[in-house]
C-alpha cells in the first residue's frame, strides 16, 4: 500500500527559500498493521492519514517504512511530523497495553533497490510523544489536534536514507512527513553572486564561500560570506568594484554616458568630466582636454584642465658689487594651477664678440636657479664691470606640454667693483696625523693690524679664492690646520692687498679684476688633545651636525652664521591645505608600501613601511595614518604637524619625507627610526654605554634645539619620549604637536589658551604664566638631559605633579644621577636657573658638549651628592643642614647610624 498526503495542504504552507523539499509525498513501501484512513483536518479539510491504533492487544511492533529518499548532497536533513495521537485515559480498557509514544528510526545506504531492511540495522532518531492528544468527544466533534515535531539527521554520508516509523501500541495517525536541508539562497551582494549553498553537518558550522563578480566588475579583495546552519548568509568580507568606465546601479555595472568619466576604482559613480575637458564616447575612463589646455600624468583626472601662466610682472633689481638680488611679483594668470615655479636665464655680454653668452657654471644662485617657490633670488659670484642680462620665466607643471614660446620677464644690470685674492700653500713636513682641512682667518686692516672683526673658510685643498674684498685694501691672512688631534696653532700673519678701482673704458666691456696671488709657506703643529673622535658608537659627528657655513663671520668676538630662514606659523595661513603643500611633497600612494603597526598616534596609527619614489631606490619610511570618521578639524591638526616638519632641514630634526592628502588614508611620510624613542631606548640598554656616547646624543639634540631656535621657534614638548634614535644612535627631535612660533623679539613668548602641559619638563614661568620661549625649552633640555644620564628614569620619580610644581618653585632640583660628570650636572643645573635670561642659549650648550667630547678628562665623576646637590650653590656646616636642603632629611639620623656624622666623611662615601 501507499501513502497519499494531500497536495492542497502543502501548497498552502510552501518550503521556506532557505528549505529544499527532499520529501513531499510519501510512498510507504513496508506497511505492517498500519492502515490508510481519511480524515479531516481542524479546518474540516479532507485529508489522509496512516493510522494505527491496537490498544487493546498485547505485545504490539507495527512499521511503517518510506520509499527511498535521496539527500541531494545534504549531510544535515530535517524531519517535521504531524500525526495525532488519542489519549490512552479515554480509551476503556486499554491502560494496561496503551502507549502515548511512537518511535522513529532512519537507516543510511547508497543501494537504492535495497528495501527490505532488518529491524537491527536501523538507526533510531527519537522516540516522539505528542503535545496534543485527543479523547472520544473529539471524535464526535470530528476535530483532530494536530501535533507537530522536528528532528535532524546528521552527519549523512551516504547517497541516501529510508525512514521507518515504529509503533508499539499507541492509537496514532500520520498526517503528513516532510523531509527537508537547509540551504543558503542565490544571493547577489557587493557586486558579487553567491550561489545556493547547503548548509554544513554541524549546527553551529559557518561555511566559507566565495563569490564570483557580477559583469564589467572586477574584486577589490575577494568576496566571501559565511553560510550558517540555519541557512542564512552572514559576515560578507570583501567586495567587487565596477570597472573603469562603469558605475554601480541596482547592483549591477552600467556603462557612463556621454560627457562623462570613471577612472578610479575607488569611486563608486561616473562624474562629469572637469572644466576644460570633454568625451563623447560611452564607457570612458578620462576626459580629454580642450585645445590649449593640459594635463600632466600625475595630475589627477578629476583635475580641471590648465595652461601655462603667464609671465611674471614687477620686477625689480639690486645690484651690490659684483651680487644681485632680483625680486618679482606672481603672473596675473597662473594657468589654473599651484605649482607655479620660476627659473632664472643669465647671460652675459663676451668681451671677445660683444654678444650675449650664458654665465657659466661659476655663478652661484640662492637658494636655487630652477624651480623656485618664492619670488625673489640673490646671485653671486658675477663678474665686476659686467652687464648681465637676467630672464625670470615662470612654469607650471603643463609648460613643458605647452608651445615653445616661454614666459618671462627681464632685467638688465651692471655689477660693481670688487676684489679678489687668491691664497695658496705648501702642506706641513710632519703634521700630527692625517689632515682633515684647513682653516683660513682673515680681516681687512684699518689704521693698525689688530682685527675687531674677522672671518673665517675653512678649505680641504691648500688653496682658497677670497672674493667681495673693497678695491684698493690691506688685508691680514692667518692659516692654521686640523687632524683627527684637533687644531693646530695660526701661522704668521701675512698681508696683502687687493687691486684698485679701474673704470669700464667706453671701447670695453669690461676690465677685469687683476687677483692677487700668493703661496705662503707656513709650519702648522697640530695640538694633541688626547681623543681621537672616530669610532665613537654614539652617531655623533662634527662634520655631520654642525651647520654646513662655507663662511663664519666674527665681529666684536661674536659669530655671525649666515642668516636662517624664519620659521612661519601654518596657523596664519587663511587655508591650511596651502601651508600643507607650500612646505610638504604630496607623494602618490602608489610609491608607498605599509608592511607592519608600529604604534597608535593621536590621530590614527604609526606604521612601518617603504617608499619608493620614481627613479629612486627604496627606502624605509614611518607613516602615520588618520583614523576614518576624522573631522575637519582632526585633519587639519593632524596635517598642521607636517607643515611644521616641512620647514625644518636639519640632520638632528625628523625629516619629513611628505604627505598623502589626494587619498585615503591621509597619511604623514617620514624617515625611519629604527630604535624608536630615546626614552624607551636607553631603558632597554641600561648601563650599556659610555659617557662619551650618551654625550654624543646630548649633542646631536643641543645641535637640532639651536637649529629651532635660530629660526625662531618653540618646540614646548622636548622630552626622551619625543627623541627618536636611528641605527646608527643619531638622535633627532621630533613630535611638534606642541609647537609654537616666536616673534622677532628673542624674549617674546607665545601664550597658550590652556590646555595640558607636560610639568615635569616644563620651566617654572611656563606652568605659572601659560608662557613658552627658548629658554624654557633650554629647562626642558635639561631634564632631557637627566633622562638621557639617568638611562630614562622618571624624572621626580613617583611625585605628583603638584608636589613637583611645590617643590621647583621651592629651589628644589633632581640630584645628579648615578656617575653622571661634574661639568654635565653644572650644565644642567644652569638649564634650571629660575630666571631664565641667566640659562645658556642652546649656541652655548652646543658649545660646551664639544669641549667635553674633545676633552674626555673633563667627565671624570666626582662627588656630585655634596658639590652639586646643594640649591643655589649653597654651602653647609652639617650633615642635617645638608639633608634638610636636598629634601632627604628624614635620612639623618640613618647616616648618623651608619657613621656619616660629617660632611667631610660624607665627601668620602663611594657610589656603592
Amino acid at each position: 500500500g501507499s501513502l497519499r498526503l494531500n497536495h492542497s495542504y502543502f501548497c498552502q504552507k510552501p518550503p521556506n527559500m532557505n528549505e529544499n523539499l527532499l520529501f513531499l509525498i510519501c510512498f510507504f513501501i513496508l506497511v505492517f498493521q498500519w492502515e490508510e484512513i481519511g480524515e479531516v483536518d481542524e479546518n474540516y479539510a479532507p485529508i489522509h492519514t496512516y493510522q494505527v491504533c491496537k490498544v487493546m492487544e498485547q505485545n504490539q511492533n507495527n512499521w511503517l517504512q518510506t520509499n527511498f529518499i535521496l539527500n541531494q548532497g545534504a549531510q544535515r536533513v530535517f524531519l517535521e511530523l504531524k500525526f495525532t495521537l488519542r489519549d490512552c485515559n479515554s480509551l476503556p480498557g486499554g491502560l494496561g497495553t496503551c502507549k502515548e509514544t511512537f518511535n522513529v528510526y532512519y537507516y543510511e545506504t547508497n543501494d537504492e533497490e535495497r528495501r527490505n531492511i532488518r529491524e537491527s540495522q536501523y538507526t533510531k532518531i527519537d522516540t516522539i510523544a505528542a503535545d496534543e492528544s485527543f479523547t472520544e468527544l473529539d471524535l464526535g466533534d470530528r476535530v483532530m489536534k494536530l501535533n507537530t515535531e522536528v528532528r535532524d539527521l546528521c552527519p549523512l554520508s551516504k547517497k541516501g536514507f529510508y525512514l521507518a516509523f515504529q509503533d508499539l501500541g499507541a492509537c496514532i495517525a500520520l498526517v503528513s512527513v516532510r523531509v527537508f536541508y537547509k540551504k543558503c539562497p542565490f544571493v547577489v551582494r557587493n557586486l558579487a553572486l553567491f550561489p545556493d549553498t547547503i548548509t554544513g553537518p554541524d549546527s553551529a558550522q559557518l561555511l566559507e564561500v566565495s563569490g564570483t563578480c557580477v559583469n564589467n566588475s572586477v574584486a577589490d579583495e575577494l568576496p566571501r560570506m559565511y553560510c550558517s546552519a540555519e541557512g542564512e548568509w552572514l559576515v560578507p568580507i570583501g567586495r567587487c568594484m565596477c570597472q573603469a568606465g562603469h558605475e554601480e546601479v541596482n547592483g549591477s555595472c552600467q556603462v557612463c554616458k556621454p560627457g562623462f568619466y570613471r577612472s578610479a576604482l575607488q569611486t563608486k559613480s561616473c562624474s562629469k568630466c572637469p572644466p576644460r575637458s570633454f568625451t563623447k564616447v560611452e564607457a570612458s575612463t578620462s576626459c580629454q582636454c580642450e585645445q590649449g589646455y593640459y594635463r600632466t600624468e600625475s595630475d589627477p583626472s578629476n583635475m580641471a584642465c590648465t595652461k601655462a601662466p603667464s609671465a611674471p610682472r614687477n620686477a625689480i633689481s639690486n645690484v651690490n658689487e659684483t651680487s644681485v638680488f632680483l625680486e618679482w611679483s606672481a603672473p596675473e594668470e597662473t594657468g589654473g594651477r599651484k605649482d607655479v615655479r620660476y627659473n632664472i636665464v643669465c647671460s652675459k655680454i663676451s668681451t671677445d664678440s660683444g654678444q650675449y653668452e650664458p654665465c657659466g657654471s661659476h655663478v652661484r644662485y640662492l637658494p636655487q636657479r630652477t624651480g623656485l617657490k618664492n619670488t625673489s633670488i640673490m646671485v653671486m659670484d658675477l663678474l665686476a664691470h659686467t652687464n648681465y642680462t637676467f630672464e625670470v620665466e615662470a612654469v607650471n607643471g603643463v609648460s613643458e606640454l605647452t608651445a615653445p614660446l616661454r614666459q618671462y620677464v627681464s632685467l638688465n644690470v651692471t655689477t660693481n667693483q670688487a676684489g679678489d685674492i687668491s691664497v695658496s700653500w705648501q702642506e706641513p713636513d710632519r703634521p700630527n696625523g692625517i689632515i682633515l682641512e684647513y682653516e683660513i682667518k682673515y680681516f681687512e686692516k684699518v689704521n693698525t693690524d689688530q682685527e675687531t672683526s674677522y672671518t673665517i673658510i675653512k678649505s680641504k685643498e691648500t688653496d682658497v679664492l677670497v672674493d667681495g674684498l673693497k678695491p684698493s685694501s690691506a688685508y691680514i691672512f692667518q692659516i692654521r690646520a686640523r687632524t683627527s688631534a684637533g687644531y693646530g696653532g695660526f701661522s704668521r700673519r701675512f698681508e696683502f692687498e687687493t687691486s684698485p678701482y679701474l673704470a669700464a673704458s667706453s671701447d670695453q666691456g669690461q676690465v677685469p679684476i687683476i687677483a692677487v696671488a700668493v703661496t705662503v709657506a707656513i709650519i702648522l703643529i697640530a695640538l694633541v688633545t688626547g681623543f681621537l673622535m672616530s669610532g665613537r658608537r654614539c652617531g655623533y659627528s662634527k662634520a655631520k651636525q654642525d651647520p654646513d657655513e662655507e663662511k663664519m663671520h666674527f665681529h666684536n668676538g661674536h659669530i655671525k652664521f649666515p642668516a636662517v630662514r624664519t620659521y612661519i606659523d601654518p596657523h596664519t595661513y587663511e587655508d591650511p591645505n596651502q601651508a600643507v603643500h607650500e612646505f610638504a611633497k604630496e607623494i602618490d600612494v602608489s610609491c608607498i608600501t605599509i608592511e607592519r603597526v608600529i604604534g597608535a598616534g593621536e590621530f590614527g596609527e604609526v606604521c612601518s613601511g617603504l617608499l619608493r619614489l620614481p627613479g629612486k631606490r627604496e627606502i624605509p619610511v614611518a607613516i602615520k595614518t588618520l583614523k576614518a570618521g576624522y573631522t575637519e578639524k582632526q585633519r587639519r591638526d593632524f596635517l598642521g604637524e607636517a607643515s611644521i616638519m616641512g620647514q625644518f632641514d636639519h640632520p638632528n630634526i625628523i625629516h619629513l619625507k611628505g604627505v598623502v592628502t589626494k587619498s585615503k588614508p591621509v597619511m604623514i611620510i617620514t624617515e625611519y627610526m629604527e630604535n624608536g624613542s630615546l626614552d624607551t631606548f636607553l631603558k632597554k640598554n641600561d648601563g650599556q654605554f659610555t659617557v662619551i656616547q650618551l654625550v654624543g646624543m646630548l649633542r646631536g639634540i643641543a645641535s637640532g634645539m639651536r637649529y629651532l631656535s635660530e629660526m625662531g621657534y618653540v618646540h614646548r614638548d622636548l622630552a626622551a619620549r619625543n627623541i627618536l634614535v636611528n641605527s646608527n644612535l643619531v638622535c633627532k627631535v621630533s613630535d611638534f604637536g606642541l609647537s609654537r612660533v616666536l616673534e622677532d623679539d628673542p624674549e617674546a613668548a607665545y601664550t597658550t589658551r590652556g590646555g595640558k602641559i607636560p610639568i615635569r619638563w616644563t620651566a617654572p614661568e611656563a606652568i605659572a604664566y601659560r608662557k613658552f620661549t627658548s629658554a624654557s625649552d633650554v629647562w626642558s633640555y635639561g631634564i632631557v638631559m637627566w633622562e638621557v644620564m639617568s638611562y630614562g628614569e622618571r624624572p621626580y620619580w613617583q611625585m605628583s605633579n603638584q608636589d613637583v610644581i611645590k617643590a621647583v618653585e621651592e629651589n628644589y632640583r633632581l640630584p645628579g644621577p648615578m656617575d653622571c660628570p661634574t661639568a654635565l650636572y653644572h650644565l644642567m643645573m644652569d638649564c634650571w636657573q629660575k630666571d631664565r635670561n641667566s640659562r645658556p642659549k642652546f649656541e652655548e650648550i652646543v658649545s660646551i658638549l664639544d669641549k667635553l667630547i674633545r676633552n674626555p678628562s673633563s667627565l671624570k665623576v666626582s662627588n656630585l651628592l655634596v658639590e652639586h646637590g646643594s640649591p643655589e650653590g649653597c654651602v653647609f656646616r652639617s650633615v642635617e643642614e645638608w639633608l634638610e636642603a636636598i629634601k632627604m632629611g628624614r635620612y639623618t639620623e640613618l647616616f648618623m647610624e651608619r657613621g656619616y656624622t660629617s660632611l667631610d666623611v660624607v665627601t668620602q662615601m663611594t657610589l656603592e
